[in-house]
């Protein structure tokens, strides 16, 4: 019989007043006990709505059938048939508009935790189960990965299944994109992230890290090196700002620079010697998840006042619930319905506050949310030393300025159809390197389209 309980089963997690002074993961995980009872909750719908709300197509009542039998390696099997990044996307992903949004036990109480089950499937395949890995026969054809972020690692082991050789080129030192500067440790382990990795390397994918394509080596350059197809999946890691007066102050930071020097440079920890200002009272500028994440790693580095500067309301915040939920348990302050006007310093260049206005909600803009308007006469300073700027990405423009044939969208991004072919002949594109900054799991969608695509280019060349 299901488990008719309306609400899913809690996860624990570290206290908010402990945890926010520390980067240790923030949620637990389920006990083997809690996954059962929660998959239970699964009426496995012959229809499966929740399979649709996946990106990339995860065989959702299937893989909980299992963990409510108590079968968790048969679990992973099915997951991972479709999903080569289950701990991630069990961490990361919006399940909440995605799966969660479909299932039909969200209607009268909770949907099923699926991202929940998920990600207990991944940890307990990583303790309990064999880290063998099937080889797959090489098929004697070549493809080169640009970047090794969620849309790269999932279009790598795609080909790799397939038997593709594949080489992945990455410009910083280590794998995962995304995965290991932009999302903290306390989201998302990175000993997690080595881990997916390496299980890819152990299917023969040849990553080479410190290239930067478009310095190091061209796109013109990788095909007279034999390879037959290109997928560039270098992600939007090409920062914005506000351009107002102040941004040029010491103390004033992009959210990725900021997340980076954390993240991947270890600035959290001491034995590392990362430079990075820990501020007293800092702001950082923006609503979505990676102002989330850069205000809760300013408030693990020390931080006595962190604000969130968001020009709307909590209603158009963008960033997912969970992580706003948890940012105010552990103590951000959320200043809505505010915008900065300018960045203040004092005579030695520091950054000594922020000039505020307050903002009102007019008519929808393009996007269909309200427009912010300003309050004339309700400027105020906000005493800060530190600022950053969490207002979107967008592609870095190295790739497509030494590539010729390659297009590009007035934002930036490389022009692709749905097959993630781009306007270059062999060359494939997704990820955020195509839509902007959006969500690891429509990355890796993308990066598994464009495994597809390739296999069916390249196999079109030998009949």
């Amino acid at each position: 019989m299901p488990n008719m309980t309306p609400t899913k089963t809690p996860m624990p997690e570290q206290p908010p007043m402990v945890r926010n002074k520390n980067f240790e993961e923030v949620t637990l995980g389920y006990t083997e006990e809690m996954a059962i009872g929660e998959a239970q909750r699964c009426l496995n719908c012959k229809t499966k709505p929740c399979v649709s709300g996946c990106p990339v197509n995860v065989r959702i009542p299937e893989f909980i059938a299992c963990v409510a039998d108590g079968r968790f390696e048969d679990a992973y099997k099915i997951i991972t048939s479709t999903n080569a990044l289950p701990a991630v996307c069990g961490r990361v992903c919006p399940q909440e508009t995605q799966c969660e949004s479909k299932c039909v036990r969200g209607i009268k109480g909770e949907s099923v935790g699926i991202g929940r089950l998920e990600r207990f499937v991944a940890d307990w395949h990583m303790k309990n189960g064999s880290d063998d890995i099937e080889v797959p026969k090489k098929n004697g054809h070549k493809v080169a990965i640009i970047g090794a972020g969620p849309a790269g690692l999932s279009c790598a082991g795609d080909l790799a299944s397939r038997g593709y050789d594949v080489t992945i080129y990455e410009a910083f030192h280590a794998a995962g994109g995304v995965l290991i500067y932009g999302i903290p440790e306390f989201r998302l382990p990175k000993a997690i992230v080595a881990k997916e990795v390496d299980k890819l390397k152990k299917m023969g994918v040849d990553i080479e890290t410190n290239m930067v394509i478009g310095k190091v080596l061209s796109v013109d350059e990788l095909f007279d090196m034999g390879y037959e197809a290109i997928f560039i999946g270098s992600g939007a890691g090409l920062p914005a700002f506000m351009n107002i007066e102040g941004e040029n102050l010491v103390g004033v930071y992009s959210a990725n620079e900021f997340l980076t020097r954390i993240n991947l440079m270890k600035a959290y920890l001491n034995d590392y010697d990362t430079p990075i200002k820990k501020a007293k009272n800092i702001a950082i500028v923006g609503g979505g998840n990676v102002a989330m994440d850069a205000a809760r790693c300013a408030k693990r580095l020390g931080a006595e006042h962190v604000y969130i500067v968001y020009r709307r309301s909590l209603d158009e915040m963008p960033a997912r619930q969970e992580e706003i939920h948890h940012a105010k348990e552990e103590g951000i302050e959320f200043l809505l319905l505010t915008n900065p006007v300018r960045i203040l310093g004092d005579d030695k260049g520091m950054v000594r506050g922020m000039e505020c206005v307050k903002m009102e909600l007019g008519e929808p803009d393009a996007s269909g949310r309200r427009r912010p308007q300003p309050i004339e006469g309700s400027n105020y300073v906000l005493d800060l030393d530190s600022v950053i700027m969490a207002i979107g990405t967008s592609p870095n423009p190295l790739i497509r300025s030494t590539t010729e044939g390659l297009e590009a969208n007035k934002k930036g991004c490389l022009v692709a159809d749905d097959t993630m072919k781009t306007t270059r002949e062999g060359v494939y594109a997704g990820g955020d390197a195509v839509t902007g900054a959006a969500t690891v799991i429509l990355a890796m969608g993308a990066g598994k389209q464009a495994a597809q695509s390739i296999d069916e280019y390249i196999q079109s060349k030998q009949k």
